[in-house]
């Protein structure tokens, strides 16, 4: 993959952004830091409550005239999906933003397959006119020189 002199590399999970800019060439990669966030997501026993609500319901009267009641279990919500969605949202305003305010022409998306999904959700249509490559890989945990390997590795 060629990624061009000033073309921004954004690499995402659902808790954390690196945006970078390459200030090499297209042959000689080299990725700046140009903007990062971390969201803190605490674990799930904080996030959720003791268990989850429940309903009554109605059945159906049986034979003998005896409407029987019940109670259903809700659905207990996803906290750690749900923030992970939110992250995206924000992420996919940012680079609106940006894109808005000309920080970049050429973008190179690298997010967990599932942020990627809920990325092009978000994104507006000036945001997906500068993708010139989306990568569904995690590379959120490496330092910049190995993102930097992994991309010149990459045949796009």
């Amino acid at each position: 993959m060629k990624i061009e002199h000033g073309t921004w590399v954004i690499v995402a999970d659902g808790a954390k952004y690196l945006a970078m800019r390459n200030i090499g060439d297209d042959v000689f990669l080299q990725l700046e830091v140009v903007a990062q966030e971390t969201s803190d997501q605490p674990a799930a026993r904080d996030l959720a409550s003791d268990r989850p609500g429940r309903r009554n319901d109605a059945s159906r009267a049986t034979p003998d005239g005896v409407v029987p009641w019940g109670r259903s279990a809700m659905e207990q919500t996803d906290w750690h999906a749900r923030a992970e969605m939110d992250f995206a949202v924000r992420l996919a305003q940012q680079l609106g933003a940006w894109a808005a305010a000309k920080r970049f022409q050429k973008l190179v998306v690298i997010a967990a397959p599932h942020v990627l999904g809920l990325l092009r959700a978000a994104w507006d249509q000036s945001v997906a006119a500068m993708i010139i490559a989306e990568i569904d890989k995690d590379l959120t945990g490496l330092p910049v020189p190995r993102i930097e390997t992994v991309l010149t590795g990459i045949d796009a």
